[in-house]
């Protein structure tokens, strides 16, 4: 496997006993992982990889997603805010700043 250009990293809230139990569960962060992944998809986006992680703690924030290696982590991330991200991911500004997270 190649190294990705973005591996965008979706909160599950998935708990230490292995649970969905947070914030970003609640809010359809699993939907968002596959809506991703269908975009990246049909976008033909080389490069760009979708995970689904466990809790990462900013429940007030979330659904989180981070994008790595550039270290963004984007806050309230729905389908619309996801294609903010993608496209910005396409036009090679990689930053969709108005849904950062301060930090």
């Amino acid at each position: 496997m190649t190294t990705p250009t973005h591996h965008l990293f979706v909160c599950g809230s998935f708990r230490a006993n292995g649970t969905p139990a947070g914030a970003c569960v609640k809010k359809a962060s699993l939907q968002l992982v596959q809506y991703l992944q269908e975009e990246v998809d049909s976008r033909g986006l080389q490069g760009v990889v979708v995970s689904m992680t466990g809790c990462l703690n900013c429940c007030v924030n979330g659904p989180v997603v981070i994008d790595y290696p550039s270290g963004h982590w984007y806050k309230g991330v729905t389908e619309e805010v996801a294609d903010e991200i993608l496209e910005a991911i396409e036009s090679g500004s990689g930053v969709a700043e108005a849904h950062l997270i301060p930090g």
